[in-house]
């Protein structure tokens, strides 16, 4: 007997989003969708289609780009956003319309004020209405971890009638406990007379840190789809994580008798994509794609390893694509070769000058770096394929200097809609003297609520990542640089979050954040 399949729902682009300051622009959620093809992601929830025009146009080209994997949009359990999310998948090879609307007492009575009468009739409305538009319709109960049972056995019977071929129940603000959460998708399974129309899903919050484990119950008690994002990105504490998801499935499949289609050799490249991309770093002893997740420090551990690589390593590396990350790649490679290394990569150019401008920079950072890594690639692709944000702010040249008895100061010019300006400071230190130059330019008035600098990979030559988060008006937004040089990598960094401070921002109509 076969492993029952479990498909596998990314709501990164969705989702994962809804994380302060993940805001993505339209190329880099396509490079995303990509990357999650080539993960074999079953479904692939590219955005809110009516939540933004930016939203929109981005779900349209992933639909008109991935043909692999199923495309998704969400919209609310009302005409006019069903008829937008239909629209932005049509090119879709394969689409769904994903409608919710909530269904606990406290969701109904303060936020939508409704009875449950009225609730069940949107419900049905809803999904009757996606139906005339796609086969593939998804149903979701929003906060289904704290409504009343009797109440969603109604309500998803009424669905499943409608046309509905997806149930999800979501844990929305993460407050169920794996036994509780197992036991109501059984019940619900059990006590719902065409629960066999449909399959099961759950999307799982982590406020309590049991997003996965919340999961697995679910998947244990009959549920066959899983709601996750890259490395757990997501609303307020995050989602459930893919590859700890997918790896608990492929590791235990002794006990869950279980299976994915992922292919696991791509969920590290994909982890640092995704982090790279929107400037959240993934912690060293995060499962799976930590920087420390396969990495053996006491000697006890190391001298097990070497006698037995299964003494402490119950995966291995290569199996989730850390065999993939040093190349060979070097100052001396042609560009033929580093193309093919990078569609290996799972990265494609458009157009013969965009080839030719990131084999460039490659060049330039070959002669700085004695090693290039697929880290390395990706940032440069980063630096590169961001055209649909507006450079407002350009740097023109920096110098920063500190030294053990002088005041650190910076040297910058400045382009401000293609006129320079010169400017000089001191600091704290160079990147503090560094932002202080840049705000007597620009005076933004922003906030700076973060700044991470991370190793990109290994050596004292690495190139720096570096996060800038700014915040104004209730506004925030993460700035990404990368240069061997720290301070650079800094200000190119704040000049980037200021970049993205100029563009309207993407959520313009409410949108209630389901699951």
């Amino acid at each position: 007997m076969t492993n029952q399949q479990v498909v596998i729902f990314d709501t990164t682009l969705r989702d994962g989003e809804q994380s302060p300051g993940a805001s993505m622009t339209h190329d880099e959620k396509v490079r995303i969708a990509l990357a999650l093809e080539r993960l074999k992601v079953d479904v692939i929830e590219a955005g809110f289609a009516i939540s933004s025009p930016g939203d929109f146009k981005a779900i349209h080209s992933i639909a008109k780009t991935v043909t692999e994997s199923t495309v998704c949009s969400l919209s609310r359990a009302l005409e006019k956003d069903i008829d937008r999310a239909a629209q932005a998948i049509k090119p879709a090879k394969q689409g769904r319309i994903h409608t919710f609307i909530a269904t606990s007492p406290i969701h109904m009575h303060h936020k939508l004020n409704m009875t449950p009468e009225q609730v069940i009739e949107q419900a049905e409305l809803a999904v009757r209405h996606a139906r005339n538009y796609i086969d593939d319709v998804e149903f979701s109960c929003e906060d289904a971890g704290r409504s009343e049972v009797d109440f969603l056995c109604r309500v998803i019977e009424a669905a499943i009638n409608a046309g509905a071929t997806t149930i999800n129940i979501p844990d929305t603000v993460g407050y169920t406990l794996p036994h509780q959460f197992g036991e109501t998708i059984k019940t619900l399974i059990e006590r719902i007379p065409n629960s066999d129309k449909a399959v099961f899903s759950v999307h799982c919050h982590n406020d309590l840190g049991l997003a996965v484990a919340n999961s697995l119950s679910a998947v244990v008690n009959g549920a066959r789809q899983v709601e996750c994002t890259i490395n757990g990105l997501g609303e307020r504490a995050g989602n459930a994580s893919l590859e700890e998801l997918v790896m608990v499935i492929k590791t235990r499949q002794d006990s869950l008798k279980l299976d994915t289609g992922i292919d696991t050799r791509h969920i590290v490249p994909t982890s640092r994509l995704v982090s790279g991309i929107t400037g959240f770093p993934v912690q060293p002893n995060k499962a799976i794609v930590g920087a420390n997740a396969f990495a053996h420090e006491s000697g006890i551990h190391q001298d097990g390893f070497i006698k037995n690589r299964e003494t402490y390593e119950i995966m291995k590396p290569e199996d989730v694509g850390w065999n993939t990350s040093r190349i060979t790649l070097g100052k001396l490679s042609g560009r033929n070769a580093f193309k093919v290394r990078m569609e290996e990569l799972g990265i494609t150019f458009e157009t013969q000058e965009a080839l030719n401008e990131v084999f460039s920079r490659f060049k330039i950072l070959a002669d700085k770096k004695s090693e290039i890594y697929d880290e390395d690639l990706q940032a440069l692709v980063s630096d590169v394929c961001s055209g649909d944000v507006p450079k407002k702010y350009v740097l023109l040249m920096m110098e920063a200097s500190s030294s053990t008895n002088k005041q650190p100061t910076a040297a910058m010019v400045i382009n401000v809609d293609g006129q320079p300006h010169e400017v000089t400071s001191e600091g704290d230190g160079p990147v503090d003297a560094v932002f202080k130059a840049i705000e007597k330019v620009v005076q933004s008035g922003a906030r700076l609520a973060l700044y991470n600098v991370s190793s990109m990979t290994s050596g004292s030559d690495s190139q720096g990542g570096v996060t800038v988060r700014l915040e104004k008006s209730g506004r925030i937004v993460n700035g990404i640089g990368k240069d061997t040089d720290i301070v650079l990598a800094s200000a190119k960094a704040y000049i980037d979050a200021l970049n993205l401070l100029t563009i309207e921002p993407r959520k313009t109509n409410p949108t209630s954040a389901i699951m």
